[in-house]
């Protein structure tokens, strides 16, 4: 797409959607596209590696909440060092939480996802989500099954494991850009699922018309607040 033909494009959303900023958007895309698609298939990549690399990042989506990204990670690399992820109680995990807010819940979470998934000494994670004929679907068990995963983080672990990358993962900042660019009208101050799921559908809507995929869109705002591209 030229300038020119993005210049129309936003004109014509803002004249009749009420979309702001939609050149800017455009071209912050075409700057961090071929990073974004990168970041993308290394997901995908996770997506094919064993049970116990997929059940980390669902323990990191599990951290996520209310706390830093990169917090969360150093934590999980902790938790990895002392092994305490496979076989650590809640209270041998809560030790290697250090700057994770509420880590006592979050200890518990942990536990009682891997008793979920690693059963008679096997897992049956990567099973279990082949199960789902869509992401959709396995959004909803996620949520319903897994103590400490709602839709936004539900979504996130399948986005990060490159099974997710048609649902939203609305975080603090991505619903602040939702509002920066009109898509939604006010940022609110929680999400039930009925709001998250009309905020999702605006998403994909405005995602559909300026062409910019739904899984760029998201690391685009993220990065866009963060500064970095993670995840």
């Amino acid at each position: 797409m030229s300038v020119q033909q993005a210049r129309t494009v936003s004109k014509t959303l803002d004249d009749f959607h009420g979309y702001r900023e939609v050149d800017e958007l455009i071209g912050h895309h075409r700057e961090k596209k071929d990073a974004i698609r990168c970041r993308l298939d290394e997901f995908r990549e996770v997506g094919e590696e064993s049970d116990e690399k997929i059940f980390t990042e669902l323990c990191f989506c599990l951290l996520t909440p209310q706390s830093k990204a990169r917090i969360c990670d150093k934590a999980i690399g902790r938790l990895l060092e002392s092994g305490a992820i496979w076989k650590g109680d809640s209270t041998e995990v809560l030790r290697h939480l250090e700057g994770v807010r509420f880590p006592e819940g979050k200890a518990r979470w942990i536990v009682a996802a891997r008793e979920e998934f690693f059963r008679d000494g096997r897992w049956t994670l990567k099973e279990r989500m082949a199960e789902f004929k869509n992401p959709f679907e396995a959004r909803e068990w996620l949520v319903r099954n897994i103590l400490g995963l709602g839709y936004k983080e539900a979504g996130h672990f399948l986005r990060n494991v490159g099974k997710g990358e048609q649902l939203a993962i609305l975080d603090r900042h991505i619903v602040k850009n939702l509002h920066r660019h009109g898509i939604i009208d006010k940022v609110p101050e929680t999400l039930s699922k009925k709001e998250y799921l009309r905020i999702e559908a605006l998403m994909k809507e405005f995602s559909s018309r300026v062409g910019i995929p739904l899984a760029d869109l998201d690391l685009l705002f993220w990065s866009r607040e963060t500064g970095e591209i993670f995840k």
